[in-house]
């Protein structure tokens, strides 16, 4: 299972692993010891250290350049201490992306820094594919709640309520799109299920909710 920092949580580290399953979490300052301790680990300058499996890749595409390096390493000994606060706990992972405008070649690439925890036997390929799958999945479902849910003229700002909302917008989505019942698009899935309560009973039925 593969999610966003928001998702980086133990106690869902604990569930997923007990249902026999394994985590891919993506970590920012929402977990500032685990986020500093990969801060140390991986220096920008000792990146390329050949002790670490690595994978690399480039894309081109509507005349940008991407070049990823993905690189995967176990729990070191100064850091043990986190296997026993997230299950199972054995991959320490981290993507680095280089972007540029190929009509720029002077310019210096932008470079974004990924880290993450896995509790599965990953190579560096293997995290190469799992993190660009569910980017995949990410920029789908933005675009969905982008245009059917009209997310992005969302004014919410206050707190952490933008976030909250977005979450309940996923759930919506997840529990619309498994809906087999009225087979139709989203639009006109929300819009039944304000019209008509029998449906909107149904559909909640089916998800659990009810």
């Amino acid at each position: 299972i593969t999610t966003d920092a928001m998702g980086c949580q133990k106690d869902i580290a604990e569930k997923i692993q007990k249902q026999g399953g394994d985590y891919l979490f993506a970590v920012k300052g929402n977990q500032g010891r685990l986020n500093k301790a990969f801060e140390e680990k991986f220096p920008l300058k000792e990146l390329n250290n050949p002790e670490h499996d690595s994978y690399a890749m480039s894309e081109k595409s509507h005349g940008r350049e991407e070049i990823r390096l993905h690189i995967v390493c176990d729990v070191p000994d100064e850091l043990i201490d986190f296997t026993f606060e997230w299950k199972g706990l054995k991959k320490l992972c981290v993507a680095v992306s280089f972007r540029s405008i190929i009509a720029e070649q002077k310019k210096e690439p932008e470079m974004t820094v990924r880290y993450y925890i896995s509790s599965a036997d990953l190579t560096a390929e293997k995290f190469a594919t799992a993190i660009r799958n569910h980017w995949h999945v990410e920029n789908k479902l933005h675009w969905r709640l982008d245009v059917v849910m009209n997310e992005d003229d969302c004014k919410i700002r206050r707190g952490n309520a933008a976030e909250l909302f977005s979450g309940i917008r996923h759930i919506a989505i997840n529990i619309l799109t498994n809906d087999k019942v009225f087979k139709a698009g989203l639009r006109r899935k929300m819009r039944k299920a304000a019209m008509d309560r029998n449906y909107l009973a149904s559909v909640l039925a089916g998800s659990g909710l009810s």
